[in-house]
């Protein structure tokens, strides 16, 4: 394992990111725009499906916040794995980072148990809540806001 991390981080991009200030400056600026964007989108959602905002019609906001948070994850993560490899090795043995993963890895288990259930397909058809939907959005919002947390202390340890 410490062969193929030495190897990122030993590649041209990881290299690149190393060499120039400006250009880790804007990997890491779109990383936390990422982030935002994917917070920003799952907060208000996972609040939503968990029962507030009751006069917010779930069918009309639930679709375009769940593809916004995706497109927030699917940036987070490309712009995460750039920062990554600039120092694949340390990141690896750092349990803030790891925390992070397997929030991160918890998140998406989550999201994929909501929209494969009946429960997301009734709420974003018909507007109807299920206890085992918000039960999961109020899962989400913790998973998501610790996987933030968990991201922040990755630099003080």
């Amino acid at each position: 394992m410490i062969d193929i991390l030495e190897w990122l981080s030993a590649t041209a991009p990881a290299a690149a990111l190393r060499r120039s200030g400006t250009l880790y400056m804007f990997v890491n600026a779109a990383h936390i725009l990422a982030i935002g964007l994917l917070i920003g989108a799952i907060l208000p959602l996972d609040l939503k499906l968990a029962g507030f905002f009751r006069k917010l019609p779930v069918e009309v906001v639930a679709p375009f916040l769940s593809r916004s948070a995706g497109v927030g994850l699917a940036a987070a993560i490309l712009t995460g794995f750039c920062l990554f490899s600039v120092r694949a090795v340390e990141y690896a043995a750092n349990p803030a980072f790891l925390a992070k993963l397997g929030l991160i890895a918890f998140g998406l288990l989550n999201v994929l148990v909501v929209h494969a259930g009946q429960g997301w397909r009734t709420a974003t058809t018909v507007g109807i809540l299920r206890p085992a939907i918000r039960v999961s959005a109020a899962l989400s919002a913790a998973t998501w806001v610790a996987a933030l947390v968990a991201g922040r202390w990755i630099g003080f340890l």
